[in-house]
């Protein structure tokens, strides 16, 4: 399987956002797009459990930005702008990181295309703090950030096992089931982000910041499609991972499935969408 397509439009854009700056443990997330095309190239274009196949879905790959080394600010501006353009021309948005913070970019130029948007984060940390090390801009303070511009009761995070003793209260107000989320979130579009340290680390090692007593690789995907399936994904980041903390190489296979399976899920709820109008 191949991600990159060759039509030059598509109702899906893939891009990637190589960038750690702010990586506090392992780094290497920089090099996760990249990676997770590579990883691409070895599997099947057709998805078993959607009955699906990526060649009659309407995307295409992007590649990678060039994003500068060392100032979140202006990666994340960067991040931002290509974002808007892809909104611009009624595409999806579809983010691979690099690490969490490369979201606020993305999700900065969404929330001005949809006003009413909601966010939903799937993760292993809560990434609720106001600053660490010194920063504002951390991939472990990214959605304390996103809550600065709409506020906590537009967010709803699954999968949290892991925050600062000052995260706790809020992270437990935003704490949610899959199937309250996709209750709470009917009628809105929907910013989609995935950590995918949210997996256990004994299925995906390759990740900056591991944490044992995660979700297996079917739980995750069954998740993804059914928020997918039920809700208007309007745009969808997977982030995090480090492909040179797995020398197998397993974990960005694992990222790529989980991309293929996104991918297909959304183009087809497209596809349907335009035949019925």
């Amino acid at each position: 399987m191949r991600f990159l397509a060759s039509k030059e439009t598509g109702a899906i854009c893939l891009f990637g956002a190589p960038c750690d700056s702010t990586a506090s443990f392992r780094p290497g997330s920089r090099f996760g797009p990249q990676a997770i095309r590579e990883a691409s190239h070895g599997l099947e274009t057709y998805s078993p459990v959607q009955q699906q196949d990526l060649a009659d879905i309407s995307f295409i790959d992007m590649g990678d930005l060039e994003l500068p080394f060392g100032d979140p600010g202006q990666a994340l501006s960067l991040v931002e702008e290509k974002t808007s353009s892809i909104l611009s021309s009624g595409a999806i948005p579809f983010l691979t990181g690099g690490e969490h913070l490369v979201t606020l970019g993305a999700f900065k130029a969404v929330e001005r295309y949809h006003k009413d948007i909601k966010v939903i984060h799937l993760d292993a940390h809560a990434d609720l703090r106001d600053e660490y090390l010194g920063s504002r801009l951390s991939h472990a303070t990214v959605i304390r950030r996103v809550s600065e511009i709409i506020g906590t009761d537009r967010i709803k995070q699954i999968g949290i096992r892991s925050m600062d003793r000052t995260e706790v209260e809020l992270a437990g107000n935003l704490s949610s089931s899959p199937d309250d989320v996709i209750i709470w979130g009917q009628g809105s579009p929907i910013y989609l982000t995935c950590d995918l340290d949210i997996l256990d680390p004994s299925i995906f090692p390759g990740t900056g910041t591991p944490e044992p007593g995660g979700i297996t690789f079917n739980e995750l995907s069954e998740m993804l499609l059914k928020l997918i399936n039920s809700l208007n994904v309007a745009a969808i980041d997977m982030v995090e991972l480090s492909p040179m903390c797995d020398i197998t190489g397993t974990s960005s296979v694992v990222a790529a499935k989980l991309v293929r399976e996104c991918l297909i899920a959304i183009g087809r709820k497209v596809k349907e969408e335009n035949h019925a109008s």
